[in-house]
């Protein structure tokens, strides 16, 4: 159904526009009763023996939907239904933010990519807190991705980090420190070693101050080289780290069969989908050969298929996520990787 009557429908419209949409079904689907009784039906399957802990945290299955899609927390006990073991909100920042100058995301069909350059546009994290108090759904495990403010100086940035983190504590389960955006002007310095370890530091001591801590990762980019990565690998190695998201959206435009004009046309943004899959799971690779065993990877980028998802986990993930796959593929898509992953 959603291949041949929703996605062409949502497809005549801008990306944005088209989410938009979306949420808003998503948001009031609880209410029409039908509409639950055809996700059960349809996109849902019971993932009994995917069960997985990761980072002292018990996970139904190993498919998560990654952040970006719900930046609020408006539609994630929704998500949850389609099958997701786990749903990333975010990324939020302390104060609520329009993001950047529209339009902002693309679609790239003959790519099955995406290009955003949406600038971590998010209601606030209060805005967040409210909507996580009224959780119902306690197995499905939600991580919080935050984020800084655009305003924020640079030097300044860890305070926006730590105000997220102590807001967002009591509601989330695990914690994403997002410096590998693209869309926010001077976010990637703090990938540099000596911002990353201060950063990494200053959440650790607020972490460590609770009754539970809780398992907080680190989302890389995949426009790292050599050297980056491997102090990257060095730091989280030494910190009280969980482990490393990878990867985050890429600025290559290498390998594209989308036209040149067009791609000049839409300018700067990070790069999602299918494109991003062979780096993705490269970077995978070089983190499960140097990390430390109990160092977790959540894999993220280009996964489409039960077969992209399969690779990943083969590469040394723990887990994986989806978005560009979930808006190309439907629902369905969740539902077809556990099945595969059942048969294995």
């Amino acid at each position: 159904m959603y291949k041949n009557f929703i996605k062409p429908i949502m497809f005549l419209l801008p990306p944005e526009k088209a989410h938009n949409l979306v949420m808003v079904f998503l948001k009031f689907s609880n209410l029409i009763p039908p509409i639950g009784y055809f996700i059960k039906k349809n996109y849902v399957i019971k993932s009994e023996g995917l069960k997985k802990e990761v980072a002292g945290i018990i996970f139904e299955n190993p498919i998560g939907l990654a952040a970006g899609f719900d930046k609020d927390a408006e539609v994630f006990e929704t998500m949850g239904k389609f099958g997701f073991g786990f749903v990333e909100i975010g990324t939020i920042t302390p104060k609520a933010q329009p993001g950047n100058p529209k339009p902002r995301l693309f679609r790239l069909t003959k790519d099955f990519a995406l290009i955003n350059r949406m600038g971590f546009n998010n209601k606030g994290v209060d805005y967040a807190v409210k909507k996580l108090k009224k959780r119902k759904n306690k197995k499905l495990i939600i991580g919080g991705n935050i984020g800084k403010n655009k305003v924020t100086p640079l030097e300044n940035s860890e305070n926006d980090y730590i105000s997220s983190f102590n807001k967002l504590f009591p509601y989330v389960d695990y914690f994403v420190i997002n410096v590998s955006s693209p869309n926010t002007p001077d976010l990637r310095k703090l990938q540099d070693k000596k911002p990353l370890t201060k950063l990494i530091d200053a959440l650790q001591i607020q972490n460590n101050k609770k009754h539970n801590p809780k398992p907080v990762f680190l989302k890389i980019a995949p426009d790292l080289s050599q050297a980056q990565l491997d102090d990257i690998i060095d730091i989280v190695n030494k910190s009280e780290l969980a482990g490393v998201i990878a990867t985050n959206t890429t600025i290559s435009r290498q390998n594209l069969k989308e036209q040149k004009e067009r791609i000049i046309e839409i300018g700067n943004g990070g790069l999602s989908g299918r494109p991003l899959k062979n780096r993705s799971t490269e970077i995978i690779k070089i983190l499960r050969s140097k990390l430390n065993k109990e160092k977790a990877i959540i894999g993220v980028g280009g996964i489409s298929t039960a077969e992209d998802a399969r690779k990943k986990l083969e590469a040394g993930a723990d887990l994986v996520q989806i978005y560009t796959g979930f808006i190309y593929e439907g629902p369905g898509i969740v539902k077809k990787i556990i099945s595969a992953l059942h048969s294995k």
